[in-house]
């Protein structure tokens, strides 16, 4: 039985139920307007400025909360949320807006959270003012609230381009919005300078951003430019800190604004856990009172700085700011450079200055004109008196006053609602004088209204004195960027001498030379040898030579330090060996100098420089390590050019100078013939002379390719045959 369905076209669906609350969430509730503010945080400050709390005492927040629902009708919680963000507490503005007492939790801690609303207090701050300055002179629209009962503003007049001022964070349905803040100076004067300068560089005057929870930034003068003009980039801030010597110390005072305490101590101690920076003792949360500390203990010996260093490329200690200067304007989304903000707010903030200089006219006019009235009335005091004592009916006074003084409604009205005892000349006289001063007051704003200098002019004016009042010397500090270590993978390595083991079976072991001093015998499983021994550094390369002609390139330190009672790391599993392939040489090298030397069963040698295994890719395997024409013998590493022994199954040696064969940059080159065959005799071994322990070893020596001489009696006594091997 099918289900009853209704068949819709998934286009008309996502229309009607999904773009409504897409649009919703992008103009109503995730990215901010032109004022810096979200909705949510509108509808909250304006509610706090009709409850008087801009010059009044403090409130319990639940009371702000629960007012607030009236213009906002998400949950409480939501709300306080909104409010804890906005105070002085919480620490995450630049510049809070409220005024608070009791624990706000704060911005740079995960786990440090705020108080119920029924047990902290708020009013706005004083910078507040600045949000409100004449909202009552119809500065902004007024809309209905969600249920028609209370009118809300469209836009706070704010009197400082606080968009830039406070940071703002946002995800809509499609976009993002992240906007950093600037030091509230800083912006005022690189507005006025905007405002006045046909041409400004705004790197002059904004240097950097600037957030409430101090630390450095890293300026790119480039990097910053661009975010400047396209409002998009990124840069990076890192932690502040000082060292105890007494205590061996590390304490990290100031963080980047993106990341918590909590989250900076759980990645050190996984460093700590790991062994990745073996100088580190212990981690752990000091904040007190005084502020933030994050306490890093050291070994005495170790250098804070360095290893500060490997915590800015390890942890959050120093983190990017991705930028997204994504604002609403005129309810339309638009991704703004700096210039282009200052362009919107400054028309916004004109066009909030004429309405307030239109509603002065008005009022201003309203008065003049109730006060032309009263003055008619100052040429006959008497008459004015005669015809109010003379007028039977109460509704006829005001039209008799028209008649006996030529006056309308309205200043009629005004006249007869004088008390009995104003009407005298003196105070005639004095309401009368202002005529004039509003004439001269009108004709200004009138004048202010009609020349866009005079508007710009008072908006200079409003910064300049918001700066002088509210304005603070920077939190972040600045530093450029070419100035700063940038810690590269290879910084952050320990380097430390280590011995390698390599065996038959496969297992390589890494032991620090520290750890090797003290251990006993090397364990190894039943049957098992060891072929290979070096000593090398943990930062060096290291190249495993497999019997399929394949070289493995891997870094030493990516080997697990390791212990004589351990087995080691099994090589087939970490570098993916085939069932039948076996390593059967490696070679650990800093610098890719020196020489391989590949000894083959046919008599022949190939030298081949150890550069040629060096690739600019980092390629981990390498075909064609060696040739395969003729069976591998050994392969010995040399750093220069020395004397080497061959011999040959036949009991005949070769003594001969490595110089004497040419370097083969092909890494599969069959080399040059060195010991010649007889009756069919093959290569054994070639080893370094200085290895063996020869009674005449110029005896033996030849220019190459050579049979080589028998071995003497003298050479083939028990140590020499047990070192040949034969």
């Amino acid at each position: 039985m099918l289900d009853n369905y209704t068949e819709q076209p998934i286009i008309h669906t996502l229309k009607t139920n999904y773009m409504p609350y897409a649009m919703s969430v992008i103009v109503s509730r995730a990215i901010p307007e032109i004022d810096g503010l979200k909705p949510s945080h509108r509808k909250l400050l304006y509610t706090m400025y009709k409850m008087g709390l801009l010059k009044g005492n403090k409130t319990k927040s639940a009371n702000v909360v629960g007012q607030t629902m009236k213009l906002n009708p998400h949950g409480d919680m939501a709300i306080y949320e909104t409010l804890v963000r906005l105070t002085t507490g919480n620490m995450a503005l630049l510049h809070p807006l409220v005024e608070s007492k009791g624990n706000f939790g704060r911005v740079y801690s995960r786990d440090m959270k705020y108080a119920a609303p029924r047990y902290t207090e708020v009013k706005l701050a004083d910078i507040a003012e600045a949000f409100f300055r004449d909202i009552d002179k119809e500065t902004v629209d007024f809309v209905d609230n969600y249920d028609g009962t209370m009118k809300e503003p469209v836009l706070l007049p704010v009197a400082f381009p606080n968009i830039l001022v406070n940071p703002n964070q946002g995800i809509a349905v499609g976009m993002a919005s992240n906007i950093c803040s600037f030091n509230l100076r800083e912006v005022c004067e690189a507005t006025i300078a905007y405002i006045q300068k046909d041409q400004v560089n705004l790197l002059d005057y904004l240097k950097a951003p600037d957030f409430p929870t101090g630390g450095q930034i890293l300026v790119n003068h480039d990097e910053l430019a661009k975010i400047y003009q396209t409002g998009k980039g990124s840069f990076k801030i890192r932690a502040r800190y000082r060292f105890d010597r007494k205590n061996s110390c590390i304490e990290v005072y100031e963080i980047p604004y993106t990341t918590t305490s909590e989250a900076i101590i759980e990645s050190i101690a996984g460093i700590i856990k790991s062994g990745k920076i073996k100088d580190i003792v212990d981690v752990r949360d000091e904040t007190d009172l005084d502020g933030l500390c994050i306490a890093i203990d050291i070994k005495r010996n170790a250098d804070p700085d360095e290893i500060m260093n490997k915590l800015f490329r390890l942890t959050t200690l120093q983190d990017s700011f991705n930028c997204n200067f994504n604002i609403l304007v005129d309810q339309k989304p638009m991704v703004l450079g700096i210039e282009g903000i200052l362009d919107h707010w400054i028309q916004f903030r004109m066009n909030c200055i004429r309405r307030r200089c239109q509603f002065d006219i008005r009022k201003k006019t309203q008065r003049l004109h109730l006060l032309t009235g009263l003055a008619k009335i100052l040429l006959d005091i008497d008459k004015a008196i005669a015809i109010i004592r003379g007028t039977e009916k109460d509704e006829q006074v005001v039209p008799n006053l028209m008649k006996g003084f030529g006056i309308d409604r309205e200043q009629a009205e005004f006249i007869a609602e004088i008390k009995l005892r104003n009407l005298n000349r003196e105070y005639i006289l004095r309401q009368t004088a202002d005529i004039e001063k509003l004439k001269k007051e009108i004709e200004d704003l009138k004048d202010i209204v009609a020349h866009d200098a005079r508007v710009l002019g008072i908006i200079c004016d409003e910064l300049r004195e918001i700066a002088k009042t509210y304005g603070a010397d920077r939190k972040s500090e600045i530093v450029f960027d070419h100035e700063v270590e940038h810690i590269t993978e290879d910084k952050l390595i320990e380097d430390y001498n280590v011995r390698l083991f390599l065996t038959r079976e496969g297992y390589i072991k890494k032991i620090p030379l520290v750890s090797l001093r003290s251990s006993g015998d090397q364990k190894l499983k039943e049957e098992d040898a060891i072929i290979m021994e070096a000593e090398t550094r943990n930062k060096a390369d290291l190249l495993l030579f497999s019997n399929k002609a394949v070289v493995y390139k891997m870094k030493v330190h990516e080997l697990a330090d390791s212990k004589a009672s351990m087995l080691g790391d099994y090589l087939p599993n970490i570098l993916g060996l085939d069932p039948d392939e076996r390593i059967i040489c490696m070679q650990a090298t800093d610098d890719y100098s020196g020489y391989l030397l590949f000894a083959f069963e046919n008599g022949k040698v190939a030298k081949i420089p150890l550069s040629s295994y060096a690739t600019k890719l980092n390629r981990r395997k390498l075909a064609n390590a060696y040739s395969q024409l003729s069976p591998l013998v050994c392969i010995r590493y040399i750093a220069e050019d020395q004397d080497f022994a061959a011999l040959s199954s036949i009991d005949k040696l070769l003594v001969f100078h490595t110089s004497e064969i040419n370097p083969k940059s092909t890494r599969d080159s069959q080399g040059v013939q060195v010991l010649k065959s007889k009756k069919g005799s093959t290569l054994v071994w070639i080893k370094p002379l200085s290895e063996l322990n020869l009674s005449d070893p110029e005896y033996y020596r030849a220019k190459v390719p050579a049979i080589g001489c028998y071995l003497k009696d003298e050479d083939k006594e028990d140590g020499q045959v047990n070192l040949f091997g034969i």
